[in-house]
């Protein structure tokens, strides 16, 4: 048995990707989309056609509605090829915005419904703001359900659980990069790789928490930079894992062992812990990795979605 389908045994396998004609070879349950993966896949000349298309369609709309278009088509073309959800994200500009947060993400579930499309197949993607946890919040309120994103430390989960949001996607890789370059000369692979990779001892301290108390929201680990970070998460709710980290699980057949495990979590001595705004934003500034990687990734998102426009704008 591969390394892909051995992970299945214990961990549903997630396609980070908006490069929706790699799906069938690695028969994810899932996949996650994101303005970058999307920007990404339009460059190419299999898909330089759905921008065109979408565009030629709604030309006389405004930009952002535009762009929701666009970001729904590849949904759709998504969850044609996979049995469960796609992650669509909500204009990272809108971070710091819970009411206009919950106005994008409500249209872009009618858009999602207009093509038929179950209102539980879909999770809205919203940054792990204060402002974001707190549109969740009213979202899932109302049914539709969240992913929040650009998650980096403990404080972010903990709201996330408080919220009752649907899943969460603590990022490993981004993590394991602040501490690496934080680090310099003095970095040591070897004793920082698998369980001790810091973007590890992340998710897993946020997958205890919620399983030893009874958290409902998923962990879906992200943001992976090798395989031996995937491993280590074996038996994480989810992982959301790039088409290239996919192959490389799907050649090798070394072995897999669960490394989560709720039953052992719930047994744990763990302090009770709730945050309000303040104590959020006091705990979320105290980890300068978290407070750092937090808006570098909404500015490259923000970013990626002004360039996306411009094609647009182009097409």
């Amino acid at each position: 048995m591969n390394q892909l389908d051995a992970l299945k045994q214990f961990t549903t396998v997630v396609a980070d990707t908006g490069d929706f004609r790699q799906l069938a070879a690695f028969q994810p349950q899932d996949a996650t989309t994101n303005p970058s993966l999307i920007l990404k896949a339009v460059q190419k000349a299999d898909y330089a056609p759905l921008l065109k298309d979408t565009v030629a369609a709604w030309r006389h709309q405004p930009v952002d509605e535009v762009m929701d278009r666009l970001l729904v088509r590849f949904g759709c073309e998504i969850l044609s090829l996979i049995p469960g959800r796609v992650s669509t994200e909500v204009d990272a500009r809108l971070s710091f915005d819970t009411n206009a947060t919950v106005v994008r993400a409500e249209r872009i579930i009618e858009l999602y419904q207009a093509q038929g499309v179950h209102i539980d197949r879909v999770l809205i993607k919203i940054a792990s703001t204060w402002e974001g946890i707190q549109a969740a919040a009213q979202l899932e309120r109302r049914g539709i359900h969240t992913n929040l994103t650009l998650l980096f430390s403990f404080c972010q989960a903990v709201a996330c659980g408080q919220a009752r949001v649907q899943l969460i996607s603590p990022f490993v890789g981004r993590i394991y990069d602040w501490y690496k370059k934080s680090a310099g000369a003095a970095w040591d692979e070897a004793a920082r790789a698998g369980a001790n990779d810091p973007g590890v001892q992340s998710v897993r301290q946020i997958y205890q928490h919620y399983k030893h108390f009874g958290i409902a929201t998923e962990v879906m680990g992200a943001s992976f930079r090798n395989v031996g970070q995937i491993i280590a998460l074996a038996g994480c709710d989810l992982l959301t894992i790039s088409p290239e980290l996919l192959a490389q699980l799907a050649a090798s057949e070394a072995p897999v062992a669960r490394a989560l495990d709720a039953q052992a979590a719930r047994s744990l001595d763990l302090p009770a812990v709730n945050f309000d705004e303040a104590g959020f934003r006091y705990a979320l500034n105290e980890d300068a990795m978290a407070t750092e990687k937090l808006a570098e990734g909404i500015r490259a998102f923000a970013a990626d979605a002004v360039k996306l426009e411009q094609l647009m704008a182009a097409a």
